[in-house]
């Protein structure tokens, strides 16, 4: 729960990166930059697990990482809570790629996910133009980035035996890979126009958001180790929570009914696909 409160919060330090002339993929780079050199050490001490695991983490590394990296950039172009609300729609994209890829049938608690978050989906979308289109280059790079982790996150079980921070290296690693690609590609370069002593207050606050990110990763990733895939879902969810909330009280930007009812549906969605996982027959968890 403290891991998803974190991430619900994430946007924070994000946008004050970016405010501070970091714009788009740049404030993300400058934080997986800041952990892989913390981690330098730790990548030393386990050099001869990502020599003999190098293709499971390059799978699960360069998907989660995608995924972040993706959601980390959408900040910059679209409102926080769609940014979040559509990040949560993976549900969606993990019942699809459980019923194409890996044979599973559609029960109702499949149905019911996929109902319940494409409601969501309209409410949050298809309120101006009655179509649920993205609107903006962020509400693409959100909806991109819950397709990526849905994928990802099968590397990650698959990955299971592989030490944690191993994991969250290649997660970082594969982060920094997609924005340098990101950033090239939407052409956003950094505006700094600082003096030394900015220079030096941005790099404490970076540091501060290194401070933060790290266990938040850890939080993250840990519990999965422990906890059925269900519960950690459940407790994830605070994301979802901790996000509507500081978005509608800290974020200046619009929060209104079709946000709440968005909200609501996509949080039932997710409810309703982890008790689904919960009453799935040990055989299905074999994927």
């Amino acid at each position: 729960m403290a891991g998803g409160a974190m991430w619900g919060l994430y946007w924070l330090p994000l946008l004050y990166l970016q405010q501070a002339g970091l714009p788009g993929t740049w404030a993300g780079i400058a934080l997986y930059v800041g952990c892989l050199v913390v981690l330098l050490p730790v990548a030393w001490h386990y050099r001869r697990t990502f020599a003999a695991h190098w293709r499971l983490l390059l799978f699960s590394g360069i998907l989660t990482g995608c995924a972040f990296s993706l959601y980390t950039t959408s900040f910059s172009y679209t409102d926080v809570i769609r940014a979040i609300l559509l990040f949560y729609l993976t549900p969606v994209w993990g019942t699809l790629i459980g019923l194409v890829f890996l044979g599973e049938r559609l029960t109702p608690a499949r149905l019911g996910v996929l109902i319940l978050a494409f409601l969501g989906l309209y409410v949050i979308l298809g309120t101006d133009t009655g179509w649920p289109l993205p609107r903006n280059l962020g509400d693409v790079l959100a909806l991109l980035s819950g397709i990526f982790w849905a994928a990802g996150s099968f590397g990650i079980l698959q990955a299971q035996r592989v030490p944690i921070w191993p994991q969250i290296i290649s997660f970082l690693i594969g982060s920094l890979v997609i924005s340098v690609l990101s950033s090239w590609l939407i052409g956003d370069w950094p505006a700094l126009t600082v003096t030394p002593a900015q220079l030096a207050h941005l790099g404490l606050f970076l540091a501060f958001f290194i401070a933060l990110a790290l266990p938040m990763f850890w939080l993250t990733l840990a519990p999965a180790r422990i906890l059925t895939p269900a519960r950690v879902g459940i407790l994830l969810m605070s994301e979802v929570v901790v996000g509507a909330v500081s978005a509608l009280l800290l974020s200046g930007q619009p929060f209104g009914f079709p946000e709440l009812i968005g909200t609501i549906l996509i949080i039932l969605a997710a409810l309703v696909e982890v008790k689904g996982a919960a009453d799935a027959p040990a055989a299905s968890h074999s994927h």
